[in-house]
């Protein structure tokens, strides 16, 4: 009978009953497998996206505060991670870099690839509206849709007031329940319902209720 004792190391001679010897580490061996890397995109703070468009426009802090409505200092502490604006408030911020919110949010990576993977997405928080925004879009620099999914925490909202678009666009509530000021009316939305913004209409998201309210947003831009 064979016997063997200990744990033979790397280029060990091993014996067979009849008597040949091999070595253990001629014995093939399947291959280990290695982890994937992860495909999870790490979060990009609103300040970073600021201030890389800022730069490349060569705005100061203090122009572009002029051209977006706000005081300098809070330019300044959003840059520095110190604010975290609301979801209208980084459109007005957009608007006054000359992007849209889908352009905004896509500065800093390149162009999304025509499948997109629910571990991909390109994520913003915004801690003013207790909200995560997911880019779902735009594809290229010639795309006229820019889809985006919001999702809501409960007390959270778009703006303190309502805020309109320069471009149209269709709402649809994925998760949860969600109040919708269109204009000087308010609607309470539940999951499956849609909306339709025209462009220019004054509007606001709310989260009244004790779960998380998750929208599609989709953002159509005529061609000029």
């Amino acid at each position: 009978m064979l016997q063997v004792t200990g744990e033979p190391g790397a280029g060990s001679i091993l014996p067979f009953p009849n008597g040949e010897h091999f070595r253990d580490d001629a014995v093939p061996k399947k291959p280990v497998a290695q982890p994937k890397p992860s495909s999870v995109k790490a979060e990009v703070h609103v300040g970073d996206i600021v201030r890389h468009l800022r730069k490349t426009h060569h705005l100061s802090v203090r122009t572009l505060a002029d051209k977006c409505g706000f005081s300098p200092s809070f330019i300044s502490q959003v840059e520095l991670r110190q604010a975290s604006p609301s979801i209208a408030s980084t459109e007005r911020i957009s608007s006054a870099l000359g992007v849209t919110l889908g352009e905004f949010f896509r500065a800093v990576d390149p162009p999304l690839p025509a499948i997109i993977r629910s571990n991909a997405r390109s994520v913003v928080q915004s801690e003013w509206s207790r909200a995560k925004i997911e880019a779902l879009g735009p594809f290229n620099k010639d795309s006229q849709l820019e889809p985006m999914v919001i999702t809501i925490q409960p007390g959270g909202r778009s703006g303190h007031k309502p805020y309109a678009r320069r471009a149209e666009q269709l709402a649809v509530v994925l998760k949860g329940t969600v109040e919708l000021t269109l204009e000087e009316d308010i609607h309470d939305l539940k999951r499956g319902d849609a909306a339709g913004i025209p462009a220019g209409s004054r509007h606001c998201w709310r989260n009244k209720s004790q779960r998380p309210a998750q929208i599609l947003i989709v953002t159509a831009h005529r061609a000029f």
